[in-house]
């Protein structure tokens, strides 16, 4: 299975928004804007529902992770994720573990190896 792993530890094959921009589906698109509508609390569209994955260079990134903290912080660092930072864990991630625990196994994960 391909995995595509986030700075933060998220794996961008598991994320909706991802999965629905790579297979070019507008309904699933639709969903998810619904959905991260939400979540985000601001509206969001189907066009909105564009991703080519955290890592990407020149590809399309979600909003949020356009304006995303750690993103910034490890693309500064010049490290592939924050399992490389030796201030792993601060609280930006703590942020995210609480709402996605699977990034937290992803990154120690990388940790160990």
């Amino acid at each position: 299975m391909e995995r595509m792993i986030a700075y933060c530890g998220v794996d961008c094959f598991e994320c909706p928004t991802f999965r629905a921009a790579q297979k070019d589906d507008d309904q699933k698109r639709m969903k998810v804007a619904e959905l991260w509508s939400v979540v985000f609390k601001m509206e969001l569209k189907a066009e909105d529902i564009n991703c080519d994955g955290c890592l990407t260079k020149s590809g399309r990134l979600f909003n949020h992770c356009k304006v995303c903290n750690i993103r910034k912080c490890c693309q500064e660092k010049k490290i592939d994720n924050c399992a490389y930072c030796h201030e792993f864990i601060c609280q930006e991630l703590d942020f995210i573990f609480k709402a996605i625990p699977k990034a937290k196994t992803n990154l120690e994960e990388i940790r160990k190896s």
